[in-house]
């Protein structure tokens, strides 16, 4: 049934290298299963039904992804998302988690309608590729600062606005050490490397005094246990924000930019996995794209009701690739393993901020390496980029980022006179961010 269902021959692979496949790249992506709750956690959300609700959209987006496409791609709750959703949407502008979830169902509807109709390509194909990259780097940066900053490294400062942490405390040393340690073996490509650097810091943690008292990592009573109930967090989701066109109005720039992240995201995932695989074609398109954006949708529909942030494709699907995998055979093994992951609840949550915190940057750094993508010998490509790049993480917001950058690029093809230079799409996009900015919608107060 295997062999024919995910076409096993045809793709010259076997059923044992496609499910050696699927562990590694559950091994690469399983710290999702403690850094997703820990984030959304601050929004005010149930730490331990979001354990189960991290693995529960996990498993079902990645096995809807392998039976629509037979792709060896995985999906999970997004990073990055999760920050702009804890830290923008809910603390930054004060929404409420529930409501907040509305807007990814919003989201949702509105991506799986662009989607079936063809619309989601062309918006797409209206943003600039350079700011492309330069939001993937800004978030990067964004989810680095957090990670120093909920390890200590960083920390408020009046004078400086952020400043160096307590270096000699044991936690903010733990976490240091843990970011070298997690660097030295993503350097040394150590599969899983990670998972690994969250595991070592926190067994470290059981011998390190934290500044509150007693150690660092507490243990549980027990290392399994049944999984959380996802009821505190499962169907949730509330829509406020459509009770009046002022309020609409207020969330419509926070759902346009959960829909350029989410497609931004799911798009140079899936070209940049599926390229690896060998599965373009000869003249670099993806055969089912259609499925796999289908899939897409759906997943981010289903996160919502869930109860969490927007679910993506993970780039983690590349160590699968690279340890053979070509099928959704490959997808299903790594579903299987996220909802066994579930009977280890105690052993997630027992993982310290500063066990998480590493990860965070590691991940950042991997989102920033393709900075050197972007032409910076153009001032014009240059100008646009670097400010988004800078003002995600310094107006703590992707969508001001994503803002700042649509805005800039509109207004330098103006003013030079090259007003083809950026699509009609893309000035409706920066417009509806510049009337956002500057307060100048009718329904503002």
């Amino acid at each position: 049934m295997l062999l024919k269902f995910f076409e096993l021959d045809r793709n010259k692979t076997t059923p044992g290298r496609e499910i050696q496949a699927g562990v590694t790249t559950f091994a690469a992506m399983a710290y999702i299963l403690a850094v997703n709750p820990a984030i959304l956690a601050g929004a005010g959300m149930d730490r331990g039904a979001l354990v189960t609700v991290t693995a529960l959209t996990a498993a079902v987006a990645t096995a809807i992804m392998a039976f629509l496409t037979n792709y060896p791609l995985v999906l999970a709750p997004g990073m990055g998302i999760n920050a702009f959703f804890t830290y923008t949407i809910c603390i930054g502008k004060g929404v409420p988690w529930p409501e907040a979830l509305g807007m990814v169902f919003v989201n949702g509807l509105i991506f799986l309608s662009m989607s079936v109709t063809g619309i989601r390509e062309k918006l797409i194909a209206s943003i600039p590729t350079s700011l492309k990259i330069a939001v993937t780097c800004g978030i990067g940066l964004f989810i680095a600062f957090i990670g120093l900053k909920n390890g200590g490294v960083v920390v408020s400062n009046p004078a400086t606005f952020v400043g160096a942490g307590d270096f000699a405390s044991g936690s903010v040393a733990l976490c240091l050490a843990g970011i070298v340690f997690t660097a030295i073996l993503v350097a040394r490509r150590v599969p899983g490397a990670i998972v690994l650097g969250i595991v070592a810091v926190t067994l470290a943690g059981l011998l390190v005094p934290s500044g509150a008292g007693g150690m660092v990592t507490r243990l549980p009573g027990s290392p399994f246990a049944l999984p959380h109930s996802p009821a505190p967090v499962f169907l949730k989701l509330s829509f406020g924000f459509l009770t009046s066109a002022a309020a609409f109005v207020k969330a419509l720039p926070l759902i346009l930019t959960l829909l350029l992240v989410d497609m931004f995201d799911n798009i140079g995932t899936l070209i940049a996995v599926t390229k690896r695989a060998g599965l373009l074609d000869a003249d670099g398109r993806l055969p089912r794209a259609g499925r796999a954006l289908l899939a897409d949708s759906i997943a981010t529909i289903l996160s919502a009701l869930f109860g969490t942030s927007t679910v993506v494709s993970y780039v983690e699907a590349a160590a699968g690739v690279e340890a053979g995998g070509r099928t959704g055979l490959t997808s299903l093994t790594t579903a299987a393993l996220m909802l066994l992951a579930l009977f280890l609840t105690p052993v997630i949550l027992a993982v310290p901020a500063v066990a998480t915190a590493p990860a965070l940057v590691i991940v950042g750094i991997f989102m920033m390496q393709s900075v050197v993508e972007i032409p910076m010998g153009d001032f014009r490509t240059a100008a646009p980029a670097v400010l988004t790049i800078f003002a995600i993480p310094l107006m703590f917001s992707v969508a001001e980022g994503i803002g700042f950058g649509l805005i800039s690029t509109a207004l330098l093809a103006l003013a030079l006179g090259r007003p083809r230079d950026f699509s009609p799409l893309g000035y409706i996009v920066a417009g509806v961010f510049f009337l956002d900015f500057f307060r100048l919608w009718p329904f503002h107060g």
